[in-house]
């Protein structure tokens, strides 16, 4: 998938019970060719089929064209959902009949680029990788970066307040948004464009549609920093007897002498032999026989010191960890083949289609623990359960994915959810690290969120958005699940 998605001349019937006049208005405004309507085959669904069920597409180029589309919808009391690369993996883009996407792949130019302020501001169509290459031009970065950077657009990594692995450093996509503008569900634009850090002008409302997933308002532009990027940088791969050597040499990492740490991802036993096999990969007196591997990226001036450095780290931590091993790339092309032995995580789903999946973050004092109680937990249901885990270890983010084909029986959920997610907010945590809660995760949300959190959501939504036009049935329970006090114990509930 590379974020862009073709808009074909419409089809005559319109699916659902979306208006046929609210049709023709909207092709008043955006064109012709840039509504369809019907069959989508030829339309990419991104991470879930179900994303293009409303069967209908409109794909507005400007802020006003949006503005104007959710007017019309509103008025006919029509839903939104606002797509962008549709790499989403919570269902916070699915749609259905009675529906219309909305697609922002037309707003996809970087209007303004400034070395000097070090910020860009971007429509929010335009992909990561887009932005990151024209940044790279002024040896500046956006501070982020995650996998799916070829095909995830700005607007939907705001919105779903995507992280990555840089988020230990850099923060997560909030707090890389300096000014944002937004179309309400009545089709009135929210606009505060600033483009400096410091602003301490009333409510920072921006922050309402940062996570919203859609749900509040569409992201139509926004603002981001910029951060210098390293001259060199340089890769490294530890195998570690247990996660506190891992946590262990994320602390070393981060007080080296030359460079910064710019990524500490860590690959678990059963996850590294999945990618590794996949791929071919072995090296020479490295073999794959640690129960945790952890991969160190260092940003600096030179990459013979970067190197050097890592050498030094390797020393410091046989010192505590005489079980230790390590590689160091020796060659750019070295250092993508280490990459994709995490980045590549489409080869759990080549061997188990749909294998369910799960998105944490935990407490660093608390990691160690947790893992080996949720593998417990999860052999406790069924031995042969065993999950493949990896992530962004600096951070606390956890990926759990299960090694078989999903989606998994009712009781069967229930059951692993109440392993993962039990006592994970009083443990400080989050159920949802990055992912987002969409549409498959408000009963995690229900059950782990505080009763006034929830109440307070309910009644910000009722002021943006009263008649649930935008995106609705994702993120806020509030239609088919009432807030219940009675559900305080932090785990998992199903019907």
């Amino acid at each position: 998938m590379n974020g862009q998605h073709p808009v074909q001349p419409p089809l005559q019937e319109a699916p659902g019970a979306v208006p046929p006049a609210l049709l023709d208005d909207i092709r008043a405004v955006v064109g012709e060719r840039h509504l369809r309507v019907g069959a989508a085959a030829d339309v990419d669904p991104g991470t879930n089929p179900e994303n293009l069920g409303a069967g209908i597409i409109v794909a507005p180029a400007t802020t006003e064209e949006v503005a104007a589309v959710v007017r019309m919808c509103n008025g006919h009391g029509v839903p939104v959902v606002a797509h962008g690369g549709r790499t989403g993996l919570v269902g916070g883009g699915v749609s259905e009949p009675g529906e219309i996407v909305l697609s922002l792949e037309r707003m996809n130019r970087i209007e303004r680029l400034d070395a000097v302020e070090r910020a860009v501001v971007v429509q929010a169509g335009v992909v990561l990788e887009t932005l990151q290459k024209a940044a790279a031009e002024h040896r500046l970065e956006p501070g982020i970066d995650l996998a799916a950077r070829g095909s995830a657009t700005i607007g939907g990594m705001i919105s779903t307040n995507a992280g990555g692995v840089m988020a230990f450093r850099n923060g997560v996509m909030r707090h890389r948004v300096l000014g944002l503008e937004a179309v309400l569900a009545d089709g009135s634009v929210y606009r505060d464009m600033t483009r400096v850090v410091k602003n301490a002008a009333g409510y920072d409302l921006k922050h309402l549609f940062i996570g919203g997933e859609g749900t509040l308002g569409i992201v139509t532009r926004a603002v981001l920093k910029l951060d210098p990027i390293p001259r060199a940088a340089a890769t490294a791969l530890f195998g570690l007897p247990s996660v506190t050597a891992a946590l262990d040499l994320i602390r070393l990492a981060l007080d080296c002498e030359t460079g910064q740490l710019r990524a500490a991802e860590a690959l678990w036993r059963s996850f590294i032999d999945l990618t590794a096999s996949a791929h071919g990969w072995s090296e020479p007196d490295f073999e794959l026989d640690q129960p945790i591997y952890l991969l160190l990226a260092l940003g600096g001036a030179r990459e013979e010191a970067l190197r050097a450095e890592f050498e030094k780290l390797f020393g410091d931590i046989l010192e505590r960890h005489p079980e230790t091993t390590g590689i160091v790339a020796g060659s750019k092309r070295q250092e993508e083949a280490l990459w994709r032995l995490r980045e590549d995580t489409d080869v759990i789903y080549r061997a188990h289609a749909g294998a369910p999946s799960y998105d944490v973050s935990v407490p660093l004092s608390q990691i160690d623990e947790y893992v080996e109680r949720i593998l417990t937990g999860l052999a406790a249901i069924d031995l042969k359960l065993k999950p493949f885990v990896f992530g962004h270890l600096a951070d606390g983010n956890l990926h759990i994915v299960l090694d078989r084909s999903g989606p998994l029986p009712d009781k069967l959920a229930a059951a692993v959810e109440a392993v993962l997610y039990a006592d994970i907010a009083m443990l400080g945590g989050s159920f949802s690290a990055e992912h987002g809660v969409g549409s498959k995760r408000i009963h995690s949300l229900i059950a782990t969120a505080d009763q006034t959190k929830l109440k307070l959501m309910k009644r910000v939504k009722e002021a943006l958005d009263g008649h649930s036009l935008m995106n609705p049935g994702k993120v806020l329970p509030f239609a088919s699940h009432p807030i219940d006090d009675s559900n305080r114990n932090g785990v998992e509930a199903h019907a």
